[in-house]
């Protein structure tokens, strides 16, 4: 059986593009998934969940909530940028969050898959998801692109290929630094609003 792989190499660039960060957008939720079912002792999830609800008390008593997760999520979103290596931390990161949710099911009584199935309801979820995405696919196309540039036999081109690349990079955390904000402003909403 042949792979047919046209709609790859087919596709312009932009397309491309796309079809990466959809790729990454669902292994990154199947990993987000996967990491929310791993198994933790009620202790461990006891202090995953204390943890998270005070780091969240004591920003809404500072009314620094929003800040803090706009900050906390451009951060993490930043690092994922990285070459390469961005692509493996959003992958570990994603799974602690994964374990991160199912702790806080488990503390709270109701089974994972409920949990995972209201987070994926709020649009909060689709502009982190989204952002983190393409962040760890533009850190796979900078990692290509580098080494494009650095094997490329006249320097003149490799250097035009990376200025490219790189303000591709710009665009890209310049649009995942406006939708994190927005997801910030409506996150601390839906925790005011639940309580």
């Amino acid at each position: 059986m042949k792979l047919d792989f046209s709609f790859w190499t087919n596709a312009s660039q932009k397309r491309k593009r796309i079809y990466s960060i959809i790729a990454v957008f669902v292994i990154t939720f199947l990993v987000t998934v996967v990491g929310s079912f791993f198994p933790l002792s009620s202790s461990d999830a006891q202090t995953i969940s204390q943890n998270l609800n005070s780091t969240l008390d004591q920003h809404r008593a500072n009314n620094t909530l929003t800040q803090y997760i706009f900050l906390n999520n451009f951060g993490i979103c930043l690092a994922m940028f990285i070459p390469l290596l961005g692509a493996a931390l959003g992958t570990f990161i994603l799974f602690e969050t994964g374990i991160a949710l199912g702790a806080i099911a488990t503390t709270q009584g109701y089974p994972v898959w409920l949990g995972l199935a209201s987070l994926v309801i709020t649009p909060v979820f689709w502009l982190e998801f989204i952002c983190y995405s393409i962040a760890i696919a533009e850190s796979i196309w900078l990692f290509r692109r580098i080494v494009k540039a650095i094997t490329l036999k006249e320097p003149g081109q490799g250097r035009l290929i990376l200025w490219g690349e790189l303000k591709w990079t710009a665009l890209f955390i310049g649009t995942c630094a406006g939708l994190l904000a927005i997801g910030a402003v409506l996150e601390v909403w839906i925790i005011t609003l639940l309580g």
